[in-house]
C-alpha cells in the first residue's frame, strides 16, 4: 500500500513549486515549499482523523466517488493556473477547495493557517490561498489511489491511517504537529510547540537539502 505523503510530494517538484509562488503573489519559494508540505501533512492528518469514525469514513468515500477519481493530476499544471488544457467545467466540485477544506478542518482552519504562517514564514493570507489550491491536489490523490488499488471504504481509511503513522515513524515534524494540533481543542501551546521546533532546527533539517 503506498504512502500519499510520499506520492503527493513527488508532484511537489520544483516547476509546481515555483508555480505556486508565482500564483499566491511572487512568495519566497522556499517558504512556500515549507508551507506546501504542512498544508499536506495538516489535510492527511485531518482525512485520517474524519475516516477513523464509519460514519467518517463512508462520507469520505462517497465524496471520493462522486468528485474525484485522480483525473486533476493528469493535468496538475493547469489545476494550478499554469497554463494548458484547463479542467473541464464537470470538475468544478473537485476543484473547489474551500469546500474541501470546510470539510476536513472545519473550524480548526484558522488555527491550521496560523500554524503552517509559523512554521513556514509565509504570511496567513498566502497560506490560505495556498491551502486552498492543494487540498483538491490532495483529494485528486486519494482518489486516484482509491481506483487503481480498488480501496472500499476500509481501505481508504487504512491507507489514511498507516500514511500518517509512517510519516510520524520516520521523524517527519509536520505531521506528528498536525496531528497533535488536530488531536487537541486548538486553544493549547500549539504556538510554542512550533517555536521550540523551529529553535531545534527541526524544519532545517526536514528540508535544508531542497
Amino acid at each position: 500500500m503506498g504512502n500519499l505523503f510520499d506520492l503527493l510530494q513527488g508532484h511537489l517538484d520544483e516547476n509546481v513549486v515555483d508555480q505556486l509562488s508565482n500564483q499566491i503573489g511572487g512568495a519566497d519559494r522556499q517558504q512556500t515549499a515549507t508551507a506546501a508540505q504542512s498544508i499536506v501533512s495538516t489535510l492527511l492528518s485531518g482525512l485520517a482523523k474524519n475516516a477513523s469514525t464509519p460514519e467518517g469514513a463512508a462520507s469520505l468515500n462517497n465524496a471520493l466517488e462522486r468528485d474525484h477519481d485522480g483525473s486533476l493530476l493528469e493535468n496538475l499544471m493547469g489545476m494550478l493556473g499554469g497554463g494548458g488544457q484547463q479542467p473541464a467545467p464537470e470538475q468544478s466540485r473537485a476543484l473547489n477547495g474551500a469546500g474541501i477544506l470546510d470539510h476536513i478542518l472545519g473550524d480548526r482552519q484558522s488555527g491550521a493557517i496560523d500554524m503552517i504562517s509559523r512554521m513556514s514564514g509565509l504570511d496567513s493570507s498566502k497560506t490560505g490561498n495556498l491551502m486552498t489550491m492543494l487540498a483538491p491536489m490532495v483529494m485528486s490523490m486519494l482518489g486516484q489511489q482509491k481506483r487503481q488499488q480498488g480501496l472500499d471504504v476500509d481501505g481508504i481509511a487504512g491507507l489514511l491511517t498507516n500514511t500518517v503513522g509512517q510519516q510520524k515513524q520516520a521523524g517527519n515534524p509536520l505531521m506528528d504537529m498536525a496531528t497533535r494540533f488536530l488531536d487537541k481543542d486548538g486553544d493549547g501551546s500549539m504556538m510554542d510547540d512550533v517555536a521550540g521546533m523551529m529553535g531545534k532546527g527541526l524544519l532545517s533539517k526536514l528540508f535544508g537539502g531542497k
